[in-house]
C-alpha cells in the first residue's frame, strides 16, 4: 500500500516497494537488474537462513528497500555519499521497514568496506550501483563481504569496455578491449574479468552468479569463496575483422594467434577477461522457481538460461546477414539448422537480434544463404 497520510502523486511502486525519487538519480529501466539481485538474495537467503545487506550507494533506497520487503533481508545498511538525501532515504525506509532493520550513513564508500573488515562486521550481500566503472571500490568491497556472501556489481563504463577508450579499460580493468560485434558482452566479462583477478589477489574465488546488460549497463552477481580460480577461464577474445570469426586465447598462446582464414593475418585480441560461463545453472533454477511462484515473468531468465555452456561471444543477426550479403536471417530459422547440423545454438539476452553458437561464423553464412534461397521462392509464390 502507498504509505498513508502523503500525498499519492510523488509516490512510486516497484515490486512490494513504494518509494518516493526526490532527486535522488533513479534509472527506471533497471527494474530487471534490481528484480534479479532480489530473487538471487531471496535465494541466498533460502540457502543460508541469514541476509545481511550494504547498498554502498543507495540513491533513493529502492535496493535496501526491496532486499527487506522482497528477500526478507534482516538488515539492510543504505549508504549514500550524497547527504542532501537523508530525509528522501529515510522516509522511504521508514514506511515500510522497522528501524531495527535497517541503518542509514553517508560514508565514502571504501571506508566503510574498510571500517566493516576492522571490525570483522562481514555481510551477505554487498551492491555497488553507481556511475562508471565500479573497480575503485572493488578491492576494499572484498574486505567486507562474507565467505560464501554475494558481490553485485553495476558498470555504465561503455565506452571503455566497447573499445572506444582503450587508455581506460586499461586503467579501470587491466585490459585493452577492442571493438567487435559483441562488445556488450565484453563489457559482462570485463567486469567478472576484474573482481576475479581482484579476488584472486586476496586468495579469494569469485564464481559468477548471474550476468545481465540492458539499456548500455553491465551487471554481475558473484559468489565469493575460499576455492582456487579457474585460471583456464581466464584469458583473452580475438576477432578476425576479416572473416568475421572469434576465438578464444589462453596466455601461453599470446604472439601466436592465427586466424582460420588466413595464417598471416593477425586478429584483434581484448582482454584479459572472463571466458566461461556467465551464470550458474543452479541459481538460475533457484531464481526461476521463485520467480513462478511469486507469478513474475522476468523475460531474460529463460535466455540467460539458454546461453550457459556457449561460447563467449555471439552474433550479430545483421553482420550475417552484411557478410552473406543477404536480408537479415530469421533467428529461428538459422538457429534450428545449427542444432541440426550439431552445433549448439541459441538466443541470448544480450542482443535480442543476435545468436549464440559454436559454429563457426563461417557455417553459419552458408546455412544463412540457404535459409534465404528458400525463402525467396516462397515470396515469389505468395506474390503471383
Amino acid at each position: 500500500m502507498t504509505p498513508a497520510n502523503s500525498a499519492t502523486a510523488d509516490w512510486q511502486q516497484e515490486g512490494n516497494a513504494h518509494f518516493r525519487t526526490g532527486n535522488a538519480f533513479f534509472r527506471t529501466s533497471s527494474s530487471t537488474g534490481r528484480d534479479l539481485a532480489v530473487l538471487a538474495a531471496t535465494f541466498y537467503r533460502a540457502q543460508q537462513g541469514q541476509l545481511r545487506v550494504i547498498d554502498a550507494m543507495t540513491g533513493c533506497g529502492i535496493r535496501p528497500l526491496r532486499y527487506g520487503l522482497e528477500a526478507g533481508a534482516d538488515y539492510v545498511w543504505a549508504n549514500e555519499g550524497n547527504g542532501d538525501l537523508r530525509s528522501l532515504i529515510q522516509s522511504n525506509l521508514s514506511h515500510s521497514l522497522p528501524a531495527n532493520r535497517y541503518k542509514i550513513t553517508h560514508q565514502d564508500a571504501n571506508a566503510l568496506f574498510f571500517d566493516c573488515h576492522i571490525r570483522q562486521d562481514f555481510y551477505d550481500l554487498i551492491d555497488i550501483d553507481g556511475f562508471g566503472s565500479p573497480t575503485p571500490t572493488l578491492s576494499t568491497a572484498l574486505w567486507a563481504v562474507k565467505i560464501g556472501g554475494l558481490l553485485y556489481l553495476t558498470s555504465t563504463d561503455g565506452r571503455a569496455t566497447s573499445g572506444r577508450a582503450t587508455d581506460k579499460s586499461l586503467q579501470s580493468y587491466g585490459a585493452y578491449a577492442r571493438s567487435h560485434p559483441a562488445v556488450h558482452e565484453q563489457g559482462l566479462r570485463l567486469l567478472l574479468g576484474a573482481v576475479m583477478q581482484q579476488a584472486a589477489a586476496k586468495g579469494l574465488c569469485a564464481e559468477p552468479i548471474f550476468s545481465f546488460y540492458s539499456g548500455e549497463v553491465n551487471r554481475v552477481m558473484v559468489r565469493i569463496t575460499r576455492q582456487s580460480w579457474q585460471t583456464q577461464q581466464y584469458g583473452f577474445l580475438a576477432y578476425c575483422h576479416d572473416c568475421g570469426q572469434f576465438q578464444t586465447v589462453a596466455w601461453k598462446k599470446l604472439g601466436r594467434v592465427e586466424c582460420v582464414c588466413q595464417p598471416k593475418f593477425t586478429p584483434a585480441i581484448s582482454g584479459p577477461m572472463w571466458l566461461g560461463p556467465l551464470h550458474d545453472a543452479g541459481w538460475l533454477a533457484g531464481m526461476q522457481a521463485l520467480a513462478v511462484a511469486r507469478s513474475l515473468k522476468i523475460e531474460p531468465l529463460a535466455r540467460m538460461q539458454a546461453e550457459i555452456n556457449l561460447p563467449p561471444y555471439f552474433y550479430p543477426l545483421a553482420e550475417i546477414g552484411r557478410r552473406a550479403k543477404i536480408d537479415i536471417p530469421p533467428s529461428k530459422a538459422l538457429i534450428e539448422q545449427l542444432r541440426q547440423q550439431g552445433f549448439l545454438a541459441s538466443w541470448t539476452h544480450i542482443n535480442s537480434q543476435a545468436i549464440k553458437t559454436d559454429a563457426p561464423m563461417a557455417v553459419c553464412l552458408t546455412l544463412a544463404k540457404q535459409i534465404a534461397a528458400e525463402i525467396a521462392p516462397a515470396s515469389s509464390l505468395e506474390m503471383s
